[in-house]
């Protein structure tokens, strides 16, 4: 289906692949790289990295289960190089929220622990990619100038960033300024509306349909060629139908 409506790519959340993505066998990863080669795919990479196994944490002050969490995190490079995948989008909210501690020594930890797997990430082509994420969310990393500070801070190519226009409520400038004024950081894109949905050019009652085209623009203005990647957070729509209608509004987005 999202090859049949002229989609390149997908971008897959590990845990929906097993109850421990970290365990998944070579036989598998081949198994499901080749299904979606098959169907005329590329695997884009990965995100929802932490939500399985359960009780993962990046900051926490308990050294084993911050080791734990840095070691999945590991792992998971293995898989997504293994399924043919680039990026790894590190969000995880919840798993990287200060514990018991100040956030600027959350903050710190998070750098300390990007800075041990970037090596890693990079030796197998894959690049980490932190995701700054609203207050409503987390503590730790709310902006795209905050996610610069830490990126610039761990000092390697095998870490970088994004930008996901759902998750911009805390800026205070729009799509179009911080693409052009983080544009250089910026290796991959979640595209939503701002309420969460997937952009369309029809209209629905109490839905948003935002003016993208500037945003794109700056896009084009630096040169962005990673890929675009749906990320919705409802599900009530029907699949054939916000792939259609993603696929007619993107269009639109390359004619302009």
């Amino acid at each position: 289906m999202i090859a049949r409506h002229g989609f390149q790519g997908v971008e897959l959340a590990p845990y929906t692949l097993a109850d421990d993505p970290t365990r998944i066998s070579p036989s598998r990863i081949g198994e499901l790289r080749r299904t979606i080669e098959d169907a005329g795919l590329r695997c884009v990479g990965l995100h929802w990295l932490l939500k399985a196994p359960a009780g993962l944490h990046l900051t926490t002050p308990d050294r084993a289960i911050r080791r734990r969490s840095w070691e999945s995190l590991r792992a998971l490079v293995d898989l997504c190089a293994g399924l043919g995948g680039e990026v790894m989008v590190l969000g995880s909210g919840k798993q990287r929220n200060a514990q018991g501690i100040d956030p600027e020594a959350a903050r710190a930890s998070l750098i300390e622990g990007l800075a041990e797997l970037a090596p890693a990430a990079a030796a197998a082509s894959v690049r980490i990619l932190l995701e700054a994420l609203p207050e409503a969310v987390t503590d730790v990393v709310n902006t795209l100038r905050e996610s610069q500070e830490v990126i610039r801070a761990v000092g390697h190519p095998g870490v970088s960033g994004m930008f996901d226009f759902h998750n911009c409520r805390d800026e205070t400038v729009s799509w179009a300024c911080l693409i052009a004024r983080y544009g250089d950081m910026i290796r991959h894109v979640h595209l939503n509306e701002t309420d969460g949905y997937h952009p369309s050019l029809a209209t629905r009652p109490g839905r948003r349909r935002s003016d993208f085209g500037p945003a794109f623009r700056a896009l084009a203005d630096q040169r962005y060629d990673g890929w675009v990647s749906l990320e919705i957070f409802h599900a009530e729509d029907q699949p054939e139908a916000i792939l259609a209608e993603t696929k007619a509004f993107l269009d639109t987005m390359v004619c302009d």
